[in-house]
């Protein structure tokens, strides 16, 4: 056999050794591992599980052994996810540090910033979240207002301002953040890329109420907050550049999502008892017909995803196709939550109570929350005009 298949021969037995029967299964989220100071387990086999990928480095197994990764080499990698896929196994781990802002501080960070904060969250004892939206600055983000100025002896910026719809920041050990250094360039290279420890004083957290219920949305607060000039990622005013590459991470990491079985309903499953009645006759054909169009859809997006993660692990350039994708992915949940919407009817609009199901409801929630799709992370009108300019090289 070739070094390869050798490889592939021990990571299969090493799986099947020790991922734990209950970790082969779907997830559901409150079952999701996120790394963190309130790190918390379900189950004793659920911390095995961790604590095994942990000290093998397969959290992020391409990065270098001195970080916390397995050193493993693309092809490697891939093998390794390929047999996790094959036997169902739950990410162990789930840390937007690691998958987004890890993969930044790999190629950009400082020799003391990787050292400082690349381990912890590999070890998942650092959990990251996001500040980019501000309350007048979402789909314009370049026009972002949280103001970081240097204090008079040029150690610290003193940050204040604020951000919106930050995922889990009440739970956060620290974000990664886009603020304003210099008001007076234009506003695209007047940006700046800055850790900051959320137990810094002057940070407060308010969770945000979506529609759905419940919401996992925070709002942030700055007031004075003193943050070391040593967590500047690149040069001041490049932090549009360090976001752009960041995001071009994003994808990959929502992918996690999806491979670990994340919440988003089986359209088949979920729909095709409402498309027929009580005597087996089809109720509405045009709905069948959407629903194969809509798994038919989620086919060809997986097999996309999939290309467009062997294109990152051979580090070709996949930003153009990583805005098609949000875009698409976005597109396809709506398409899907509407349709099922629409072949539930009325048991698709149960609230709480014993009369609906526990999967009616949860398709209710989860189609009140697409709401919030077109929107988060990037509008779409935002991803069509990125697609436009600098996918297509259309004018302006």
């Amino acid at each position: 056999m070739s070094e390869i298949e050798n490889f592939r021969v021990d990571i299969r037995q090493w799986l099947e050794t020790n991922c734990p029967a209950s970790m082969r299964k779907p997830i559901v989220p409150d079952e999701m591992v996120w790394g963190g100071s309130r790190l918390a387990f379900n189950s004793e086999e659920q911390r095995l599980w961790f604590e095994r990928c942990r000290e093998r480095g397969f959290f992020a197994p391409g990065w270098p052994a001195i970080y916390g990764g397995a050193g493993f080499s693309p092809k490697e990698e891939r093998v390794y996810e390929q047999e996790l896929a094959r036997i169902g196994g739950r990410q162990p781990q789930y840390n937007l540090g690691v998958w987004m802002l890890g993969p930044v501080l790999l190629e950009l960070g400082t020799p003391e910033q990787k050292l400082e904060h690349l381990r912890p969250m590999m070890r998942g004892e650092r959990r990251w979240c996001q500040g980019f939206s501000e309350p007048n600055a979402g789909s314009d983000l370049a026009s972002l207002k949280t103001a970081a100025k240097l204090d008079a002896d040029g150690t610290h910026y003193v940050i204040n301002g604020g951000k919106i719809w930050t995922s889990d920041g009440d739970k956060a050990d620290w974000m990664y953040a886009l603020v304003r250094t210099d008001s007076s360039a234009r506003k695209q290279d007047g940006i700046s890329f800055v850790l900051i420890d959320m137990q810094d004083p002057g940070v407060s957290v308010k969770p945000i109420e979506l529609i759905s219920g419940k919401s996992h949305f925070c709002q942030v607060f700055f007031d004075n907050v003193r943050v070391p000039v040593r967590n500047l990622v690149g040069k001041p005013g490049e932090g549009w550049a360090v976001a752009k590459k960041l995001l071009q991470h994003e994808r990959a990491a929502m992918a996690k999502f999806a491979e670990g079985g994340a919440p988003s309903h089986d359209a088949l499953e979920v729909g095709r008892p409402y498309l027929y009645a009580a005597d087996g006759a089809l109720r509405e054909p045009a709905l069948r017909d959407r629903l194969a169009q809509v798994l038919m859809d989620a086919q060809a997006f997986a097999l996309t995803s999939q290309r467009m993660k062997e294109q990152m692990m051979a580090r070709q350039d996949v930003s153009g196709l990583a805005a098609i994708m949000k875009l698409v992915q976005t597109e396809q949940e709506v398409a899907k939550y509407e349709l099922l919407q629409q072949a539930m009817g009325l048991r698709g609009l149960g609230w709480e109570g014993d009369d609906f199901s526990a999967d009616e409801l949860a398709v209710c929630r989860a189609w009140l929350n697409t709401k919030t799709y077109t929107i988060g992370g990037g509008t779409s009108e935002v991803q069509l005009n990125i697609i436009a300019k600098r996918v297509l090289g259309l004018p302006g």
